[in-house]
């Protein structure tokens, strides 16, 4: 994939949103159901003092009518008051001008694009251009497919649109396998996005990745380790009896009890221990001996082509291939390694020779 992000002049996470607590936490309910509720769940998240910024949903995009579909505009009355009480930044999820607009009038902070709509270029171009030449943080959530192309693309109509206060969300993508997350987080996409855009904040949501309250640990120390910028969670005075998302959310004083339990690693390239330099120049050689054994693979390869070529014989050997999977994976299984690890590793392999044959005798 092509890299853009020498283009990038992203202001730096800490310069529009400050952290009150490692990590930083952005939270509150997943929709604003009263002012009694927005209120009593912003007062107990004042009081942990881990809270940088106050969530809620406005306008509630359902997947089948007749659901709780949020308050709107008058909703966000609630918020300006949680602003003026307990001094929080406000962030809403947006979805067309109107909502930019109405927002924007309310003096509302930052606003995020949530996971629908990220899927639509026609209304992220929309949105984009509402925003021209409006100074405000805009937090980006992933399509709701396993797209990263789709992601990136958002991101740059943003900032090509004037918007340098840019983070993206990892709230997890919907497979369709059964699993015991809600939303499959597919770390590989986060991880990816961060190498096409190191300056980009990478926040992560896990409230919609884990789906219940049971697995928000585990997903949120995953993502520490995946070096995630920040945290976008759900929370709600009295989660059982939320309208939306109720399975989801956490209690305030939950809240404060996961992050005392979370490891947090250090951050940055500066290591703590020198005897990761030395474990990190192993892997670096292996690393090179890895890339040159492959390289003589395909030489062999390559051999084996001209000889399929002169012998008129196909490229896909079927009895072959599956001797080849069953052999590799069972020595690599005797080796302590992931059997999906080595049985993705060897398609990928058996593709690359698929194309040199291909080119070779066609």
């Amino acid at each position: 994939m092509e890299r853009t992000s020498d283009i990038f002049d992203i202001t730096p996470l800490d310069n529009w949103l400050q952290a009150k607590s490692e990590p930083l936490i952005i939270s509150g309910p997943c929709s604003a159901e009263s002012r009694e509720q927005v209120m009593t769940t912003a007062a107990r998240l004042h009081e942990t003092g881990l809270v940088s910024a106050f969530r809620s949903g406005i306008w509630k995009p359902r997947t089948r009518p007749n659901g709780f579909e949020g308050h709107g505009e008058i909703a966000l009355q609630w918020l300006t008051e949680v602003k003026e009480t307990y001094g929080f930044p406000l962030a809403v999820e947006v979805a067309t001008p109107k909502h930019v607009e109405a927002c924007l009038k309310a003096g509302i902070d930052i606003l995020w694009i949530g996971a629908r709509t990220s899927v639509n270029p026609f209304s992220i171009q929309e949105l984009a251009q509402a925003l021209r030449g409006v100074d405000v943080p805009v937090m980006i959530k992933n399509p709701l497919n396993p797209d990263l192309s789709l992601w990136m693309g958002v991101i740059e109509r943003f900032y090509m649109s004037g918007i340098k206060k840019l983070a993206a969300v990892h709230r997890g993508f919907n497979t369709y396998e059964k699993s015991h997350y809600r939303n499959e987080p597919l770390w590989d996409i986060p991880v990816k996005l961060k190498s096409n855009f190191p300056q980009l904040p990478v926040l992560c949501d896990p409230s919609h990745i884990a789906g219940k309250r049971s697995l928000l640990f585990e997903v949120i120390q995953q993502a520490l380790l995946l070096d995630a910028d920040g945290f976008m969670i759900e929370s709600h005075y009295d989660p059982g009896v939320a309208l939306t998302d109720a399975a989801q959310q956490v209690t305030p004083s939950d809240l404060s009890k996961l992050v005392e339990k979370l490891k947090i690693p250090v951050k940055g390239e500066e290591n703590p221990c020198k005897e990761m330099e030395i474990l990190r120049n192993r892997v670096d050689e292996l690393d090179k001996m890895l890339i040159h054994i492959l390289s003589q693979r395909m030489g062999v390869v390559d051999e084996m082509a001209h000889v399929k070529k002169e012998c008129r014989m196909a490229v896909l050997q079927i009895k072959r291939w599956k001797t080849i999977m069953e052999t590799r994976t069972g020595y690599g299984l005797e080796k302590g390694l992931n059997k999906e690890f080595l049985e993705n590793l060897l398609d990928l392999i058996h593709q690359e020779s698929i194309r040199i044959q291909s080119k070779i005798i066609t």
